[in-house]
């Protein structure tokens, strides 16, 4: 979204989940025939629970986790921090290393980037994964720099030409996010598995269709 910022790029996310979760509240009885609350569904409205990176691992590690500054959520930490919640709640100020290179680094605090991952109630963890983006070009090289030095790589630019080029002629400040429908499926109907919500799902003994 052009002109969005990463505070602007959360509300569109907490604007949407509650969309989607209250019309799909409208098919009681088909949620109940699935077992699902939909009073549960009719709750999820604006705002959402927002939270530092480093306020989270705090969070874990007081409930047994053992996360260090830089280490990422595996599932056992997203339900730590979402077991309790009866909402999503947002992780923000991740580190640097831990995003994409393309993502925008916080100019107050250049460990981090300017990005938030919103995590699903009850234990079910990441469904949207979201940032600022660099569109500045001299920044965005010097952040490509910066990860081929620190992890001893080479990025092949002739790749990413057509990409760089948005931003050597001309782009504007701007943020998105990716959303899993099927995380978003196995919380909304509180499946037991990933796989419960994907149609064909890639098993041990199918790899096809």
């Amino acid at each position: 979204m052009a002109y969005y910022n990463n505070d602007k790029n959360m509300k569109l996310q907490e604007r949407l989940v509650s969309y989607i979760a209250n019309r799909l509240a409208e098919n009681e009885d088909l949620l109940k025939a699935l077992g699902v609350n939909v009073d549960d569904l009719k709750e999820i409205k604006p705002p959402f629970k927002r939270i530092k990176y480093e306020e989270a691992i705090e969070i874990v590690n007081s409930k047994g986790g053992n996360l260090k500054w830089g280490d990422d959520f595996g599932v056992p930490e997203e339900k730590m921090l979402t077991e309790d919640e009866d909402k999503p709640i947002f992780i923000y100020a991740w580190p640097k290393e831990l995003k994409a290179f393309y993502a925008r680094v916080d100019p107050k605090d250049p460990r981090v980037v300017l990005g938030a991952d919103l995590q699903a109630p009850h234990g079910h963890g990441e469904i949207i994964g979201g940032t600022e983006r660099e569109w500045q070009m001299d920044r965005l090289m010097e952040r490509i720099h910066e990860i081929e030095q620190a992890k001893g790589i080479k990025f092949n630019l002739e790749n990413y030409q057509w990409w760089l080029d948005l931003r050597r002629y001309g782009s504007v400040p701007h943020a998105g996010f990716g959303m899993g429908m099927e995380r978003l499926i196995k919380w909304f109907l509180n499946l037991d598995h990933i796989r419960d919500a994907i149609p064909f799902p890639r098993m041990i003994n199918r790899l096809a269709p």
